[in-house]
């Protein structure tokens, strides 16, 4: 990658859950060079169309475009290559390594865990938590509904309701939660279909079943220790098997909203 490339192109991206993996996959399709930091062990739940399972498996691939785990001082030349690069830096130590243009946070923690304005040229933050010209250049939507993938140059992003989005007809009855404190243990696979009362797996000997049929979209990995009432998957009660492996609409207006953002500071607007 050129001194010019690096100036326009080279992003950032905080976070490798499913929303941030349509962000990058968005970015990477339309020319950007994309890094991805995450955390040791990732409990994302849509694991099939997430870069966070990179961490997993050294390797995945999200409708057609590759990642890989590589070190932090590695990481801008494994994106020059054409591959997504996910570092395990949950301090996003490398975006003051190799100094991108644009640094996205996609967390999506509802609140800023330390993004300033002061990052890279261009910063553009997902959801609550963010102000537009204070701490980030562009806030983008990331609550269902008509304004989803909206880019906001001023203010804040619809405040956090707490309440699952509805799929189905089902809200929070389609979301798994852990029942007690500790390892976790499937017992079904991301993609098999459920019937109410099935176990899906168990927290400390506990189990964990569904309480809406349905095909299981997301699940959290093997092995992993989680707090009590953690969400650790989600069951879609539409029961078409495919979306499981595809970036959802969700995503997509999201990645939209911050590719309109990019080209938007880029064009100097």
């Amino acid at each position: 990658m050129t001194a010019l490339d690096r100036e326009t192109r080279l992003v950032v991206i905080k976070g490798a859950g499913d929303l941030a993996s349509g962000v990058a996959h968005r970015l990477f399709r339309s020319g950007f060079a994309v890094i991805m930091t995450e955390l040791p062990e990732p409990t994302v739940i849509r694991r099939p169309v997430a870069y966070a399972a990179a961490v997993f498996d050294g390797r995945t691939t999200v409708e057609g475009v590759a990642a890989v785990l590589t070190e932090p001082a590695a990481a801008a030349a494994v994106a020059a290559r054409g591959l997504i690069a996910v570092v395990v830096d949950p301090a996003a130590a490398v975006v003051g390594l190799h100094r991108p243009w644009a640094v996205v946070d996609a967390i999506v923690a509802k609140r800023n865990t330390g993004t300033t304005l002061r990052d890279a040229p261009v910063v553009v933050a997902l959801g609550p938590g963010f102000a537009a010209g204070r701490d980030v250049r562009y806030v983008v939507e990331t609550a269902r509904g008509h304004y989803l993938g909206r880019v906001i140059e001023t203010g804040e992003a619809l405040p956090d309701t707490g309440v699952p989005g509805i799929i189905g007809g089902y809200g929070a009855e389609r979301l798994l939660r852990s029942p007690a404190a500790g390892v976790f243990a499937a017992a079904r696979a991301i993609g098999d279909r459920l019937a109410p009362g099935e176990i899906v797996g168990h927290v400390a000997g506990q189990p964990v079943s569904a309480r809406v049929g349905g095909v299981l979209r997301g699940l959290i990995h093997d092995g992993l220790t989680v707090a009590a009432g953690r969400k650790i998957g989600d069951i879609d009660p539409r029961g078409e098997r495919e979306y499981c492996f595809t970036i959802s609409d969700k995503a997509r207006a999201i990645g939209g909203g911050v590719l309109e953002a990019l080209l938007a500071a880029r064009a100097g607007n």
